[in-house]
């Protein structure tokens, strides 16, 4: 990740807040700048077809991530059966003045996938950084959250970046000298492939430099039927937030999926310590995306989301081998969720 921002290539651009804040009443707080490197259509529509091409087809998960799916998505975090959200937020507000000891003062937190960005508030007030830049894929959902906070952290400067954290993407040039922590919740990593995952730590490692700290929420193995739960709730919320990506694709995209032709499944596969996420065809049926043809058989998949489950051993392993030492471990009393404190360098 090149933490060098240039204004000419990757675009400083008012427009996007021009727009967001004449649907905003005044009180709204003003961020310092929005750097935007939001993908493409011509991107996401090359990866869906690359991602269909396959064998078995899939999407990436990053893709969910739309204005629709990003409230989708908060409606989950509030399901009964989700536990990771509220288990994360308990941790976070009881020990966030140790992660705060930990991280030192006037930093500039940076934090991956920031959402609704309902965790970090609790972090800024325990940590009062210098500056705070959220990342997201989502840009109407990050420009609504970071306005927000900009007002009720009117001391913290706000630099939203809405970018693919999977991909490199560059930060604004803001604070060169103060410590860098990153902000990596709801077990995100656990969406990428563990060698994607270990090549993520390592980029995260460069971005932070020497001696940066890392705060990164990490999902434990557990009982499969609480799992399956999870991803499977009674109200059906996170089906429909599978299906909305087909949405997603028909209209951006061009496609031309029936959704009543899909349905979400979601099971925890036991050998690979991993939820997965997939849609799946109930007919025999041919779906135009992009100007392509893509045959579905009955019952075949497209494989959306693998969610992996970490012991703290394994993810320590992990994050080790990209740069990271481990500094601090919290978990709540069922051992459900973990939050890790790590440093890029070496352990004495």
């Amino acid at each position: 990740m090149d933490t060098q921002h240039d204004a000419a290539t990757h675009g400083f651009t008012a427009h996007a807040l021009r727009e967001l804040r004449a649907q905003r009443p005044p009180q709204y707080g003003t961020i310092r700048g929005f750097y935007d490197t939001h993908p493409t259509l011509a991107e996401l529509k090359a990866e869906v077809l690359q991602g269909l091409a396959c064998t078995p087809k899939q999407i990436s998960p990053k893709f969910f991530y739309d204005a629709q799916g990003s409230r989708l998505f908060d409606a989950i975090t509030q399901l009964p059966e989700y536990y990771p959200t509220r288990t994360e937020i308990e941790l976070i507000r009881h020990h966030g003045a140790e992660m705060a000891q930990l991280a030192g003062t006037g930093s500039v937190l940076v934090e991956l996938g920031s959402g609704s960005s309902l965790k970090v508030r609790l972090l800024l007030e325990a940590l009062k950084p210098a500056a705070y830049v959220p990342i997201d894929i989502s840009r109407q959902h990050l420009l609504e959250s970071a306005e927000s906070l900009a007002q009720s952290f009117p001391d913290t400067a706000v630099f939203p970046v809405c970018a693919d954290y999977s991909k490199d993407f560059h930060l604004p040039a803001i604070e060169e000298d103060a410590p860098r922590l990153a902000f990596f919740p709801g077990s995100s990593i656990g969406n990428f492939e563990p060698q994607d995952a270990m090549v993520l730590l390592e980029r995260i490692a460069k971005l932070l430099g020497p001696g940066g700290g890392l705060i990164i929420g990490v999902d434990l193995p557990k009982d499969p039927a609480v799992l399956n739960a999870a991803y499977n709730d009674a109200q059906g919320v996170t089906a429909q937030f599978n299906l909305n990506l087909l949405t997603r694709i028909n209209r951006e995209a061009a496609g031309h999926f029936p959704l009543e032709n899909f349905t979400h499944h979601a099971f925890f596969n036991e050998s690979l310590s991993r939820i997965e996420m997939h849609l799946t065809s109930i007919k025999d049926q041919t779906i135009p995306v992009g100007g392509r043809h893509f045959q579905f058989a009955k019952g075949e998949r497209i494989h959306t989301e693998s969610s992996y489950k970490y012991a703290v051993t394994a993810f320590r392993d992990l994050a080790s081998r990209a740069g990271f030492h481990s500094e601090a471990l919290w978990m709540d009393a069922q051992q459900r969720f973990s939050v890790h404190f790590m440093r890029v360098g070496k352990s004495n």
